[in-house]
């Protein structure tokens, strides 16, 4: 398994605040997959990356799925 770029880091705590980059910094820390984010949300991993380095905001109707992402990785 692949670690996080530093590029990726980097953006992601210079990021503002939105459930993508807080999703993100949970990922990165705890060196969870892009690839398994991606496949739990149904998006692409290029949307996941965009999401963690603050690129683009996730929609809202995608809000809940995130939070439930979150909290899971979080136990």
């Amino acid at each position: 398994m692949r670690g996080y770029s530093q590029i990726i880091i980097e953006a992601n705590q210079a990021a503002e605040k939105n459930p993508g980059v807080e999703l993100g910094a949970l990922c990165i820390s705890l060196k969870f997959p892009v690839s398994q984010v991606a496949k739990k949300l149904n998006i692409s991993r290029q949307a996941v990356y965009d999401w963690f380095s603050g690129r683009a905001k996730p929609a809202r109707s995608s809000y809940p799925k995130i939070h439930e992402l979150i909290e899971e990785l979080k136990q």
